[in-house]
């Protein structure tokens, strides 16, 4: 296994692996964190990953590192983590979660996956090709004010109304089905490029985001780490996008000071509960060698938070 994940050897650090632990790799990808925290570990220690992805569930890295007793891989959101982890009796024991969220490298790479705008493809975009609706069949049937609003949310796309009136007017000719066809269509209808950005990136970004329920998922497996992670269990969660981060910060803020409902006036000290984490630090970034040999690394930003 020659492929690191981005910023492999500051999220290990930041973990604290203890040689008895319980770890949690929510999102497997290649299995480069796995195989690092694995390393880690003593005899007595236990690893449980987590990919909604068959293929990296079903790839050569996985069945690599399966053959440790103390590894285990299952196929599921991460946002089912607590009720996975209450089946085999181990909530409230876990010593730490890594979260590497975003699309994977072997996804963009994979030009079946429909991720890529730079590659033909069919227009997938589906973590889990299993289940729900692909990019195609949801651009397909979306209002179209619905799906501005998604291009502006999710992609901070400023010509998303635009780009929603061309997509609707486009599929009533005929379907979009393909990654170039409508990487195609972005590029005729957006009147000025970003330097250095294809006028396809946020569009495509946040078709990816909405079809996989990506920043409700990012949501639910937050709010379900704090109550399976033991005490002095570490979070570190590396996000690829400020709509990511933002909701990473926002929720290590919000669970590591004072809560009281703000609409019940008088505060009364028996009204305030403390949240179930503390902040580890500051905002995380890549080195500079890092970026220089993996520019996907420059976007990357790591949080991490302790369970008190």
């Amino acid at each position: 296994m020659e492929h690191l994940p981005v910023m492999y050897a500051e999220a290990l650090q930041h973990l604290a692996i203890k040689k008895d632990g319980i770890y949690l790799d929510c999102t497997f990808g290649r299995g480069g964190h796995s195989q690092g925290i694995l390393a880690q570990l003593g005899q007595e220690g236990q690893l449980i990953a987590f990919d909604r992805d068959l293929d990296a569930v079903n790839s050569e890295y996985a069945k690599a590192l399966l053959v440790d007793q103390r590894f285990k891989l299952i196929h599921s959101c991460f946002s089912q983590l607590e009720s996975q982890l209450d089946s085999l009796g181990l909530l409230g024991k876990i010593d730490g979660i890594l979260m590497d969220l975003g699309v994977s490298s072997p996804q963009l790479d994979n030009p079946e996956r429909g991720f890529s705008f730079l590659r033909e493809g069919p227009l997938d975009m589906r973590m889990d090709e299993s289940s729900g609706l692909s990019a195609e069949q949801w651009l397909d049937s979306v209002d179209e004010k619905d799906l501005v609003k998604v291009l502006f949310e999710y992609g901070e796309e400023k010509f998303a109304r635009r780009i929603a009136k061309a997509i609707v007017e486009r599929r009533v000719e005929s379907p979009i089905t393909t990654t170039k066809q409508l990487a195609s269509l972005i590029e005729d209808v957006i009147p000025m490029r970003e330097k250095n950005k294809h006028p396809a990136t946020r569009t495509f970004q946040a078709i990816r985001i909405e079809v996989n329920k990506e920043l409700e998922e990012l949501k639910l497996v937050l709010e379900q780490s704090a109550r399976v992670l033991d005490k002095g269990g570490r979070l570190v969660a590396i996000s690829f996008h400020s709509l990511e981060d933002r909701i990473v910060k926002r929720f290590i803020r919000d669970e590591s000071g004072a809560k009281y409902d703000p609409g019940k006036f008088p505060v009364k000290e028996a009204d305030i509960t403390k949240g179930v984490l503390k902040k580890v630090g500051k905002a995380y970034k890549a080195g500079e060698l890092e970026v220089k040999q993996n520019p996907r690394a420059r976007s990357a930003v790591m949080r991490v938070a302790e369970r008190v």
